[in-house]
């Protein structure tokens, strides 16, 4: 649909009808659009490249913000919809899960290929990530290190995530297993976690995958 500088629209939140936080909402000549994704300033390009396969390749309403420090992407919705449908809820419970069982299968695999130094390194970066994207409940070292231990698969344990902050952490998980290992070998090791998931909710998330532009990084 549009790009769009920060002068040009409204950002505000609202609380989330089921989870005790913030979802950021857009508002632009009348119309409402809810976060999807951010990138970094250095990342003009896979900020367009994406914003413009959701709209040219999938049909979504989508915006692109250009800000001085970051690009971000929102989709179109109407804020009467929002945590009406308690299948959403289940649908982000999958996604969580299948993104956490990759991340500490990640984190694992630098463990074992590359050494204990290295795996320190990689929580540290990823500890700053989670602090410049304000994830929920990674607030310190040892709440990312908690995270890299808990069962996924136990919804107990979840952090309240939205979709958005999954993108971004597949986007910066991606980035930093590259940065590690030189190549992206780790990636195929990192899918075979999902396996832990029931079959339904495996192909859910696959689903999910490939129908945004992160598929192709994690084939």
């Amino acid at each position: 649909m549009f790009i769009l500088k920060r002068q040009d629209v409204e950002i505000s939140s609202i609380q989330h009808p089921k989870r005790d936080q913030p979802i950021p909402i857009l508002n632009y000549q009348g119309q409402t659009f809810r976060l999807i994704s951010v990138f970094r300033a250095n990342q003009e390009e896979e900020a367009k490249a994406f914003w413009r396969d959701l709209t040219d390749n999938r049909g979504k309403a989508c915006v692109l913000l250009e800000e001085p420090e970051r690009f971000s992407v929102w989709g179109k919705i109407r804020l009467d919809q929002l945590g009406i449908d308690g299948a959403g809820d289940a649908r982000t419970t999958t996604l969580t899960q299948a993104c956490i069982l990759l991340l500490q299968a990640v984190t694992i695999d630098i463990e074992d290929i590359l050494g204990n130094k290295q795996a320190g390194l990689f929580e540290k970066n990823l500890t700053e990530v989670f602090q410049q994207w304000r994830f929920p409940q990674t607030e310190s070292a040892a709440a990312v290190n908690n995270l890299l231990s808990i069962d996924p698969l136990n919804t107990n344990q979840l952090p309240p995530w939205e979709e958005h902050h999954l993108i971004t952490l597949l986007q910066e998980l991606h980035r930093l297993g590259k940065e590690c290992f030189g190549n992206t070998s780790f990636v195929s090791r990192a899918m075979d976690a999902l396996e832990d998931l029931p079959p339904p909710e495996r192909s859910q998330f696959v689903g999910w995958l490939n129908q945004t532009p992160l598929g192709k990084l994690w084939q």
